[in-house]
């Protein structure tokens, strides 16, 4: 036990001294406060024609809204961001050319990469609270602009975003430990999972609203899944047709079935990931 969690420490201070991992942790955050509040604030401020809309607008930034607005972003930018972070975790080693005495000298293979596992999943923490806690203090500006009303959710419904934005950004986070570790480098691993992301979903999810036969493979898909995971917790998503970053209109499956498929895919990326690393040389 004393020997895995001196691995996990060395891991998170492997993290904490990449500055990497601060650019995308710093990256996130700017992006969470910057569409979920700077935008649409700037917008309601300067806007000259609000109509009957003006008042939702406003209410969408208000802090009863915070979990509906932060959790949004978490399937599109969180997961693209955190795929990297998943990548520059196991990649960069490769670059560096430490796993030959890493695993000649030091600990098992598994033990590494289960510490390696562990850091990530304690850094995701610090993506999750970082994001809400930029919109927190985005969403309480306005409220105290504009005289809004300040009825934050309640702890359990804190409780359960954070769950769920976790598990969003930890499937996204192993996928790109997968690809890294499949690729034994970065860049390369970045790349395919920018491409996979960004395009390849993003196309299906969108031919699939067309074409039938698409439709149960899109519903398999970690956009469809992790859209589908987090819709419960923000009325904002229902019905989202924009065009924006990150927007998504369907297909959408049941909470449970995107936990399962997710959870799925956790469990799936990590024993490839092991598999393959445990059975082939170092060099």
């Amino acid at each position: 036990m004393s020997g895995m969690l001196g691995s996990v420490s060395a891991e998170l201070l492997l993290l904490r001294k990449r500055v990497g991992v601060w650019v995308l942790l710093g990256i996130w955050t700017l992006l969470a406060i910057t569409f979920s509040y700077i935008f649409p604030y700037i917008t309601y401020v300067t806007g000259s024609e609000f109509g009957p809309d003006e008042q939702s607008t406003l209410a969408e930034m208000l802090p009863a809204q915070l979990i509906d607005t932060t959790i949004a972003g978490f399937p599109f930018f969180g997961g693209a961001l955190t795929l990297i972070l998943g990548v520059l975790a196991i990649g960069s080693d490769y670059g560096w050319g430490t796993p030959k005495t890493l695993y000649t000298q030091g600990p098992s293979r598994g033990r590494v990469f289960v510490a390696k596992l562990l850091a990530l999943g304690i850094a995701l923490v610090l993506f999750v609270l970082g994001a809400f806690a930029v919109n927190a203090a985005g969403t309480a500006f306005i409220a105290w602009q504009e005289n809004g009303a300040a009825d934050w959710p309640s702890i359990v419904e804190f409780a359960r975003a954070f769950g769920a934005g976790w598990l969003v950004l930890a499937v996204w986070t192993l996928l790109g430990v997968l690809l890294a570790t499949l690729t034994r480098g970065t860049a390369l691993a970045i790349g395919i999972g920018v491409l996979y992301t960004l395009v390849l979903e993003g196309l299906l999810s969108a031919f699939a609203t067309q074409i039938d036969a698409l439709e149960p493979l899109a519903t398999g898909v970690l956009r469809t899944n992790t859209y589908s995971l987090v819709r419960p917790l923000g009325s904002i998503l229902e019905g989202s047709t924009d065009n924006g970053p990150g927007s998504f209109a369907g297909p959408y499956v049941g909470t449970a079935q995107a936990f399962l498929v997710l959870a799925a895919y956790v469990a799936g990326f990590i024993v490839i990931a092991a598999v393959v690393l445990r059975r082939r040389d170092v060099v």
